[in-house]
């Protein structure tokens, strides 16, 4: 791998992302909640891997089916994210973190929500920029990322499909969705982003050792995931309704495992 070649990928892929997120703070003014910034988290990591299709001097091969694979991955994300929150009010994250806010709210979440995303972009799309550079062809370790990537796509896309479903009968308003996938995992769309992403480091590390060096972008990104703005937050959040404590007790909070006997299975 060219390291020089690689710094016209980081400098597009910078310059797009930067652009997408003031273009998102502006629609975030706008319509008055600033969480439109979630749709635009899968569209970022889309706009990386084009900037990699027009910046790449390794194997093509390798630099399509990574632009393929997280297109299709951020383009679901986007989509999906997009028609959750629409016609809804500003997410209680972004409620909480605004009132802590000192001077301006809205210029403390352009740098902290919109500007701060953009790095955690560019950090964790790190592997699929490098791989742009790698001149090898495709071995099996590229094989093995992709059935990765696949087994958390599904995971990920049934989860959010579930849990769609689920919400949109009257029935069971007020209770907690522990059935199919939630049975095993309080969140399955989070494990499976996990996947997504260790998948697509594994199809890049296949045929360049250095890339082992963005090792940190997967760790980044299932840390945001557990601990950070992911399966955390939403714990918290969802801590206080009739039936969770139950729930969490008999279910995995992150790894899918079959739910703990003795507790009467899901309802």
């Amino acid at each position: 791998m060219n390291a020089a070649a690689l710094l016209p990928t980081l400098a597009v892929s910078a310059a797009a992302v930067a652009a997408l997120m003031l273009a998102t703070f502006a629609v975030g003014l706008r319509v008055g909640r600033h969480s439109v910034v979630d749709a635009a988290w899968g569209a970022a990591f889309v706009l990386v891997a084009a900037a990699c299709v027009l910046t790449a001097t390794g194997d093509p091969v390798r630099v399509w089916l990574l632009f393929g694979l997280t297109a299709v991955w951020g383009v679901r994300l986007a989509v999906h994210i997009g028609r959750r929150g629409r016609g809804k009010g500003e997410d209680p994250r972004y409620e909480r973190l605004l009132s802590r806010a000192p001077g301006n709210p809205h210029l403390y979440a352009l740098r902290i929500v919109y500007l701060l995303q953009g790095a955690l972009v560019l950090l964790v799309a790190l592997p699929v920029q490098a791989a742009a550079h790698t001149t090898a062809p495709l071995g099996p370790l590229a094989a093995l990322g992709v059935l990765v990537w696949l087994a958390g796509f599904v995971f990920e896309s049934a989860g959010d499909a579930q849990l769609a479903r689920f919400k949109r009968d009257p029935a069971n308003r007020g209770r907690i969705m522990d059935r199919g996938l939630w049975a095993w995992t309080r969140h399955p769309n989070y494990f499976g982003d996990a996947c997504v992403w260790w998948g697509l480091f594994l199809v890049a590390l296949d045929g360049s050792w250095w890339v082992l060096l963005t090792l940190p972008a997967p760790l980044v990104m299932t840390y945001l995931l557990t601990r950070g703005s992911g399966q955390r937050l939403l714990d918290e959040h969802m801590a206080g309704r009739p039936g969770w404590a139950e729930y969490a007790r008999r279910t995995s909070a992150f790894v899918p495992l079959p739910p703990k006997r003795g507790s009467g299975g899901p309802r």
